[in-house]
């Protein structure tokens, strides 16, 4: 009789809530994605590079660069700075004798591949340069000390580089002389110096077409530039969420920074492009120290967050609507990280339904351990609806282009009512079976007797602020003052030459 009674008053409970408040849901509630059940699997023994001298530079970068061929790794030297580079197909345990890239006098600090030349990478180093490198096919076989360009500009040593997303020839550097650097490397020269940051620059991000470039810095502050001319659109004083790094969501107009709160937890904070007065929404994270990188994926619009020096990696899934970021899962490693890099959308392994890849670098064991983000699926066709149109292999725009205006909307009109629109958007491409990639142009470097490019009109005088940035301003001044003797001396003797032979017309010309 009791569980009568109970079992009907539970049904006439449950239509008077269903009647009368319809709002309630007694479900809970799932996000419909195809991306919810992604899985990180790290790679076996043979997939992995072992024996390698990781550097032990404190340095808040990845310290590692890959792409379709080749991985860079920057190494523990003595003397100088050097970096490895190994083709991405030939893992298993690395040669102690393998060759560098060794060409810097001080330590390297990162290291970029060009996204358009597979075979171009760009280095900065405590040296105050930045240097271009050509790498050969198939690796290298000796050691490589002579590079393709060197470009001094910065007064103190060079932390960030960064290549243009859709520009050819277009590079920027970030130095602790709180300066930003843009250099065109068709000439070899600097082109623009942003000048608008109090501190050090700790990152940098573009957008999707590289009309905007977005800085967190040491004084507190996030910014979002105008690029070409260095006119600061919208500023945030970080104060309750010190932010470390930043990045472009895409075409999304907004922003993801990662960071530290008041009660010195790490967090990730999303902003409006448009108006940074205050974040979107902010999250915490967890109370440890390491600094959080954060990598986004425009073509499925995940975003991923790696601890520095813990083993986890945990990623969102991000919305334009509320809740914005919804956390998918997490891969977890009991091996710490010392950094990442990441492999381009087109050397992927599409038939594995691969959406994301990293390289994870494990000081402790000296080895890079690759990690494929997986979306597990059945069918063993090409899934379109998980790999859209991508950002190709051909830039959209030359240098002399881009530092011209052309951008977005720019029209011009060629022979008669046929019109070509020349838009700073990267070219897309298929990630389809059978695609072929284009035939690559190769990079010319600038013709010129020195392959040393030396920036004076640009910066002020800075003094430098160690004992090892006076050394090497020294030693510089000092081949500087070598040079310029050797060439007044040569110059002497071609003088000297020249009047003989004026005196022996002379007298040639008295006899008859």
């Amino acid at each position: 009789m009791c569980l009568l009674f109970a079992d009907r008053l539970f049904t006439v409970s449950l239509i008077f809530f269903t009647v009368l408040c319809p709002q309630i849901s007694w479900r809970p509630t799932y996000r419909s994605s195809k991306f919810r059940n992604v899985y990180g699997k790290a790679g076996n023994r043979e997939q992995c590079f072992d024996g390698i001298p990781i550097t032990r530079n404190v340095h808040d970068n990845h310290f590692c660069a890959v792409n379709a061929k080749f991985l860079a790794i920057v190494t523990e030297t003595a003397g100088g700075g050097s970096f490895l580079v190994i083709p991405v197909n030939k893992a298993g345990r690395i040669d102690p004798h393998q060759p560098k890239v060794c060409g810097h006098q001080g330590g390297v600090l990162d290291i970029k591949w060009n996204p358009f030349i597979d075979n171009i990478i760009a280095s900065c180093s405590e040296d105050c340069s930045v240097r271009i490198w050509e790498i050969p096919e198939g690796g290298l076989r000796r050691n490589m000390s002579e590079a393709v360009l060197e470009l001094y500009g910065h007064s103190r040593r060079v932390g960030l580089i960064e290549w243009h997303p859709t520009c050819s020839g277009i590079l920027f550097s970030a130095g602790y002389d709180f300066k930003i650097l843009i250099w065109n490397l068709e000439v070899g020269g600097p082109v623009k110096m942003i000048d608008c940051h109090s501190d050090v620059v700790l990152c940098m991000s573009f957008n999707t077409d590289g009309s905007l470039l977005a800085t967190s810095c040491k004084d507190k502050h996030l910014r979002v530039i105008e690029p070409r001319s260095g006119k600061v659109l919208q500023e945030a004083d970080c104060k309750s969420h010190r932010v470390n790094r930043v990045v472009f969501l895409g075409n999304m107009k907004r922003l993801v920074t990662t960071g530290v709160s008041r009660w010195n937890t790490r967090q990730v904070a999303l902003w409006d492009q448009e108006d940074l007065s205050m974040p979107i929404i902010e999250e915490e994270i967890d109370g440890l120290s390491g600094l959080l990188f954060p990598f986004y994926d425009a073509d499925t619009h995940m975003l991923y967050l790696a601890g520095k020096g813990d083993g986890n990696i945990r990623y969102y899934e991000v919305s334009t609507e509320k809740p914005y970021l919804q956390y998918l899962m997490e891969f977890r490693s009991p091996a710490p990280q010392k950094g990442l890099g990441v492999m381009p959308k087109h050397g992927l392994d599409v038939a594995a339904c691969e959406v994301f890849r990293f390289y994870k670098l494990v000081t402790l064991r000296g080895l890079i351990e690759p990690i494929s983000m997986i979306v597990p699926r059945r069918s063993e066709t090409y899934q379109e609806d998980i790999y859209p149109m991508t950002a190709g292999t051909e830039p959209a725009l030359t240098a002399d282009e881009w530092l011209s205006g052309m951008d977005r909307g720019n029209i011009i009109q060629v022979c008669v009512c046929v019109c070509v629109c020349v838009c700073a958007e990267p070219v897309l491409m298929s990630l389809k079976a059978g695609y072929k990639r284009p035939c690559q142009k190769a990079f010319k470097a600038p013709v010129r007797e020195r392959k040393t490019m030396v920036v004076n009109g640009l910066l002020e005088s800075i003094p430098p602020k160690t004992e090892n940035e006076l050394m090497r301003m020294f030693f510089r001044q000092q081949d500087e003052l070598k040079r310029l003797r050797e060439e007044l001396v040569q110059k002497d003797v071609r003088l000297q030459q020249l009047e003989l032979e004026l005196n022996n017309l002379r007298n040639n010309a008295n006899k008859l």
